[in-house]
C-alpha cells in the first residue's frame, strides 16, 4: 500500500485528490495539510511515501516545505510530488534544487495523477510528461548554472548510461539501446545514483546534464 499525504491550501482541491487517491486499491491518504508547516507535521507523524504538494500555500511554501521533508533524515525517504497550476513557473525550478522528485499540472486527467503518485513512489521521476521534461531541461540550462562539471569515478557504461537517462529514456529503453539486460541497467542505475548522491531519477538527470554528458 502506498500511503500519501495531499497539501493543498484549498480544501476543495484536498478533498478531490484525497477521493480519487483512495479509489485506488494500491494507494491510501493517510493525511492531509494546508499549510507547508502542516505538510512538514504531518510528513513526521504519518511517514508517508508520497506528499502532494501544492507550491503556494501560506504559512510556509510548498518549496520549503519539500526542503525540510527531503533534508531531514526522519523524512528523507518520503518523495515529494509537486502540484502546480502553472505551465512554467520559476517556483518549479526552486522545487528541483529542493529535491522535488516530480510535476503535475493540476488539470491532470484522473488515471494520470494516480499512475504519478505509484511511479515516484517507486523511485522515478515523471520524465514522460512533456511538462516535466521541459522543466528540467530549462532548469539546468539557464544562465545562473556552473559550468559542466564531470562525475568523477564513472566506468564508460555507467557514462553511457547516465547519458540516456539524461535524454529521458526510461530502463527497458536504455536497455536495448545498449543490448544489456534489465536487471544490469537497474544496477548501473542504482551506482549511478550513489556516485551522484542523487535522491532519485530526476535528480539524475540534472546530474547527466550537468555534467556534460546531455547538451542543451
Amino acid at each position: 500500500m502506498i500511503r500519501v499525504v495531499v497539501a493543498d491550501d484549498q480544501a476543495l482541491v484536498r478533498g478531490s485528490f484525497s477521493l480519487l487517491i483512495n479509489t485506488a486499491a494500491d494507494l491510501t491518504v493517510v493525511g492531509q495539510a494546508a499549510t507547508g508547516a502542516e505538510a512538514i507535521a504531518v510528513t513526521h507523524e504519518q511517514r508517508p511515501d508520497v506528499v502532494l504538494m501544492d507550491i503556494r500555500m501560506p504559512v510556509l511554501d510548498g518549496i520549503e516545505a519539500t526542503r525540510h521533508i527531503t533534508a531531514d533524515p526522519a523524512t528523507a525517504a518520503t518523495r515529494v510530488l509537486i502540484l502546480t497550476t502553472f505551465d512554467i513557473d520559476d517556483y518549479v525550478y526552486a522545487a528541483l534544487r529542493a529535491g522535488a522528485s516530480g510535476f503535475l499540472l493540476k488539470d491532470i486527467r484522473p488515471a494520470d495523477l494516480l499512475e504519478a503518485v505509484r511511479v515516484v513512489a517507486a523511485g522515478e521521476s515523471l520524465l514522460a510528461p512533456t511538462t516535466t521534461r521541459r522543466l528540467i531541461e530549462a532548469f539546468v540550462r539557464r544562465p545562473a548554472e556552473p559550468a559542466p562539471v564531470p562525475l568523477p569515478g564513472l566506468t564508460d557504461r555507467e557514462r553511457d548510461v547516465l547519458r540516456l537517462v539524461g535524454e529521458g529514456l526510461a530502463n527497458q529503453e536504455i536497455a536495448a539501446r545498449l543490448h544489456i539486460s534489465l536487471s544490469t541497467t537497474k544496477t548501473h542505475i542504482g551506482r549511478l545514483l550513489t556516485k551522484a548522491a542523487a535522491r532519485d531519477r530526476a535528480q539524475l538527470v540534472i546530474a547527466a546534464y550537468r555534467s556534460g554528458l546531455v547538451g542543451p
